[in-house]
């Protein structure tokens, strides 16, 4: 698989069901207005995740190619096991008096930082050091697949959604992953 096709589907997949996207549905609920959001989510993470790549090729210095693959899979497999433990997100009522982009950008930012979805971007960017800008594009483009949908039908009850289930796919997906990874796919 390509660097963009893994960096895409390993975030896209992490995040379901994840605080962040919690938090999106947060946002969404609070202040109604998609696009604010929608763009704080993206500048925050091409900001966080760009940080991430970067500091998972410092990491790939230190690490021969085969040890990055194999630390690869464990991470795809211990990502599946984190997914099947749901996140809760604390309402954080001073972010309410900001408008909705600073608030969504600040919330999301901080939400980010030592998340999975950020342990994968340094494992990536640890793993494809020479592709760092496809890994950022990729995990800000899975990161937008996974909570653009969520701003916009923010509307609707939580509820309703199977996390449970969906939880399970995901983590049977990471699975996947992981064995694509130790084959070199």
């Amino acid at each position: 698989m390509s660097v963009l096709a893994v960096s895409i589907a390993s975030v896209a997949l992490a995040e379901i069901g994840d605080k962040t996207q919690l938090l999106s549905l947060l946002l969404a609920s609070r202040y109604r207005k998609p696009i604010p959001i929608i763009g704080a989510i993206f500048l925050a993470t091409i900001v966080n995740h760009a940080l991430a790549a970067w500091l998972g090729v410092a990491i790939a210095d230190y690490l021969t190619p085969d040890i990055l693959k194999w630390v690869l899979v464990v991470s795809f497999v211990l990502m599946a096991g984190w997914i099947l433990i749901p996140d809760k997100l604390d309402d954080d009522e001073t972010l309410s008096n900001r408008g909705p982009f600073i608030a969504s950008f600040i919330a999301f930012f901080i939400a980010e930082v030592g998340d999975k979805t950020q342990i994968a971007t340094t494992m990536l960017g640890a793993k494809y050091h020479d592709a760092l800008m496809w890994v950022v594009v990729g995990t800000t483009i899975g990161m937008l697949l996974a909570n653009v949908p969520v701003v916009l039908i923010g509307k609707f009850s939580a509820n309703k959604i199977p996390l449970g289930l969906i939880r399970k796919v995901t983590a049977i997906l990471f699975v996947l992953l992981a064995i694509a990874a130790g084959f070199g796919m």
